[in-house]
């Protein structure tokens, strides 16, 4: 899972419940879309404050940056129901996030939350100025993580959630020792843990075993796309996310220093990436509408 280095919000951004038709999302906002506004969907066992440290750099570029805990994730909450969280229902969320919002988004997912934003734009793309799929590939997740997902996903079945969360624990390896993480931070990934919706992590982890590889529908949405990773990743290999950009013909980005979460571990590099891409998006977009404007009509 993701650990946010810090839970400080930074100036000027608000935690509130985003309104929408599908119904309200917990989310942290900051900045005003002086540039474009981007919505951040992060990944399995993951909330909004996975992007906590995302938010001040990018706000400082004129972007305004919404991260969403997305339906039965932490603050937001669900039904006790499987089918709830299929990822239809997901991506169907998503772009109510980014209705609510208005204008064009660009539309960020991280590792699972990257699956779920693909199949929003397969969805219906007219929202959203780009794509950015961080840590996440073009189908299901790698053997080794298959076998730990479905552990976790067999425990669920038997155990609650403090039980699994101890059980995790006892999995990790001797590097992700408590010492090494801040006890406020401790704290709260225990506490996001035991808010997650126990369906909706068997529902999602069923997903990550048996995603489907749909990047040729997606390199068919004419929009720009970003493929972003760390140079490590458990959970996708690094040079399956490079083949799938190639296929997309994407923004390859990879940041260097970091593994799963570049948005975590590498907050400041991930966002300049982030933000030259939109910045670029914005340009592009003003190029055509000079030519179009120059087309005699």
């Amino acid at each position: 899972m993701s650990k946010p280095p810090t839970l400080t919000l930074p100036r000027g951004a608000r935690a509130y419940r985003l309104a929408t038709p599908r119904g309200d999302f917990a989310v942290h906002d900051a900045g005003e879309p002086r540039a474009g506004t981007a919505l951040l969907v992060p990944g399995f066992t993951g909330s909004k404050e996975d992007f906590i440290a995302l938010l001040a750099p990018l706000a400082r570029q004129g972007f305004r940056v919404v991260a969403v805990d997305g339906r039965g994730q932490h603050e937001t909450g669900g039904p006790r129901r499987e089918d709830a969280y299929a990822q239809d229902e997901l991506a169907r969320d998503v772009l109510a996030q980014a209705e609510a919002l208005g204008g064009d988004i660009h539309l960020l997912g991280h590792s699972l939350g990257g699956l779920i934003a693909r199949a929003a734009v397969l969805r219906d793309a007219a929202p959203f100025a780009s794509l950015t799929i961080m840590s996440s590939g073009p189908a299901a997740i790698s053997p080794a993580q298959q076998a730990r997902t479905r552990m976790l996903m067999d425990a669920l079945a038997v155990m609650d959630m403090e039980a699994v969360w101890q059980a995790m624990r006892d999995l990790d390896p001797p590097e992700a020792a408590d010492a090494a993480t801040p006890s406020d931070v401790g704290d709260f990934l225990h506490r996001r843990w035991l808010a997650n919706v126990p369906e909706q992590l068997v529902a999602t982890g069923r997903q990550l075993l048996d995603e489907p590889d749909r990047v040729a529908e997606l390199a068919a949405v004419p929009l720009p796309k970003h493929v972003l990773s760390g140079a490590v990743d458990y959970a996708w290999p690094v040079s399956l996310m490079d083949e799938m950009a190639r296929r997309l013909d994407a923004r390859r980005t990879v940041i260097r220093g970091a593994e799963h979460s570049p948005n975590a571990e590498r907050p400041e590099e991930t966002a300049q990436a982030l933000a030259a891409f939109w910045h670029d998006c914005r340009a592009a977009d003003a190029d055509t509408a000079r030519s179009v404007s120059r087309f005699p009509g």
